[in-house]
């Protein structure tokens, strides 16, 4: 039992527990000699480790406080915070798809780069002061190449483009790599403040899932790889591989049916070497994140397994991502869970260190809620998504480009987007000049209205869930006048899909919805039309 006299003039929203514990167990807070003001669970810790809490109702003036703890427990210390810099929130972080992140804190603020393959501008990196809420920052470039098949010219680039992307800071330098599947190039891109502009360079290769290290003694290597991970020492000016530089491999997963070791990011924290991969069990699918260390690049990397959790949506693991120091020395790691149709979303969970190895989670589990002290008390964020009546002369940030845009087909401004493709297109997905948006879980709706009035006959336009199964609603102009359609893609179909339903339309406006509700179960998208006594279905 432990004892304090506190006065706080600011209302008090949270505490750091600072402790050690051979199993889980309860910790309790007492204000004076009433009921427990505060319960918390302290999971297994076998070295000292501080964590943070959220109180469930906030506490101000002056008081005697009393801990409890359970048997095993050693309470070394406490701080609280006031509520204006304790932020809590829910995983999945984002509620919408920004796979393979990688993530790290400049001073007060934390970064996250994200892949974004095939759609432009690209390279988006978000900004945050609590690693919960995040808004953009920017995007590293407009146009990655300009080649047939990212202007949907010859083929596509879909599952190819910009993927997973190592973001480093170093020596007032931003520093950014990642590959291209369809170029088969590896990209660098550095800039002297985080906005940019971003100077673009090629490294002689191709690095999957590349990570970058600065080493203390300014020497500069890549991993990379799948299955086998290789170290590379790059050369002073980033060219390419050093002649006669360190290369080696320095993991290999060894024989599976599933996904072998990949998604590597590499550290030197302390001294030691921290390799973290993403990969999949050996007995079913299922991804997991493992963690080895070595004391040298040159010597043995060892380790397991640090993340095998799935948060309850069957077999679907949480992993590959990167871990990050708060400016209070606590860690957290951010890996991502694909959902589904929405996408691949981050998770965040807490992260300690014992006997110089790192341990994600809570008892090798990650929490559905989740706290953090911001570093910017009273921040508003802009949301990651946005509704738009197109009065501005350039388009929010929450909206990409399917491929490389024809800009000189689009007109913006004066409360209306006008979009034309250049080009007769076989199916949706080779259409150009698709705005897009990510979708956001567990459930959302877009609603546009269109003006077809200048589509020539055999023309359609209107809202798509754009996916391989998509699906499509708007009008389409014969020669006798319109018609509203509904259309879609089924795994059964081929890529031109099948028309569900349509009817004979008299206006050349029309106002359209589409919904799309994610589930463990089923992803799906239903379409509507408005009429004067409201929305009506469409295939």
């Amino acid at each position: 039992m432990m004892n304090e006299s506190v006065s706080w003039q600011e209302e008090m929203g949270g505490v750091v527990l600072t402790y050690t514990a051979s199993e889980t167990v309860e910790a309790k807070l007492y204000l004076e000699d009433g009921e427990a003001a505060a319960c918390f669970v302290l999971p297994k810790a076998k070295e000292e480790r501080s964590l943070l809490f959220a109180l469930d109702a906030p506490v101000s003036g002056t008081h005697q406080l009393r801990w409890t703890v359970g048997e095993g427990c050693q309470l070394h210390g406490w701080q609280f915070y006031p509520s204006s810099q304790v932020i809590t929130g829910q995983n999945p972080l984002t509620q919408m798809d920004f796979p393979d992140p990688d993530i790290i804190r400049v001073g007060d603020t934390y970064f996250m780069i994200s892949t974004t393959m095939y759609f432009m501008p690209g390279g988006v990196i978000l900004r945050s002061y609590d690693l919960i809420h995040w808004e953009y920052c920017t995007r590293i470039y407009d146009i990655l190449e300009d080649t047939p098949r990212q202007r949907l010219e010859e083929g596509n680039a879909y599952g190819a483009g910009m993927w997973a992307a190592t973001l480093r800071y170093h020596k007032g330098t931003f520093y950014v790599i990642f590959v291209a599947n369809d170029t088969r190039k590896t990209y660098l891109y550095r800039a002297k403040t985080i906005e940019g502009p971003w100077r673009r360079s090629e490294i002689a290769g191709f690095y999957h899932d590349c990570s970058l290290l600065f080493d203390d003694d300014d020497r500069v290597y890549l991993v990379y790889g799948n299955k086998q991970i290789h170290l590379v020492e790059l050369d002073a000016a980033l060219t390419g591989p050093k002649e006669g530089g360190l290369q080696r491999i320095i993991a290999d997963s060894g024989d599976s049916d599933y996904l072998g070791y990949e998604g590597s990011h590499l550290y030197k924290i302390n001294g030691k070497y921290y390799l973290f991969m993403i990969h999949s069990r050996k007995d079913r699918w299922r991804r997991v994140e493992t963690c080895l260390m070595s004391d040298s690049l040159t010597g043995e990397f060892t380790g397991g397994i640090v993340m095998d959790d799935d948060m309850g949506r069957t077999d679907a693991g949480v992993a590959q991502g990167a871990i990050v120091d708060t400016p209070d020395g606590r860690w957290y790691a951010i890996l991502f869970q694909d959902v589904g149709a929405v996408g691949r979303i981050p998770v965040l969970m807490p992260m300690a260190w014992e006997n110089d190895r790192p341990v994600l989670g809570l008892d090798g589990r990650i929490p559905r809620t989740i706290c953090n002290l911001t570093t910017r008390p009273g921040y508003t964020y802009q949301p990651l998504w946005c509704s738009d009546n197109f009065t501005a002369s350039q388009l929010a940030d929450p909206w990409e480009w399917n491929h490389i845009p024809r800009l000189d087909l689009v007109t913006l401004g004066g409360g209306q987007l006008r979009i034309r493709t250049g080009k007769v297109a076989s199916c949706l997905t080779q259409t150009q000049n698709i705005l897009t948006q990510r979708s956001l879980l567990p459930a959302c709706a877009a609603e546009v209205t269109l003006d077809a009035s200048s589509l020539q006959a055999g023309d359609a336009a209107g809202l798509c869930v754009l996916q391989s199964c998509w699906g499509w609603i708007g009008l389409r102009r014969d020669e006798v006048g319109y018609r509203l359609v509904m259309q879609s893609r089924q795994p059964e179909d081929s890529e031109a899909g099948v028309e569900r339903m349509s009817l004979p339309w008299a206006s050349d406006r029309a106002h359209l919805r589409a919904e799309m509700h994610f589930s463990p179960e089923a992803d799906w998208a239903t379409f509507f039309y408005w009429e004067q006594d409201g929305w009506k279905p469409l295939g």
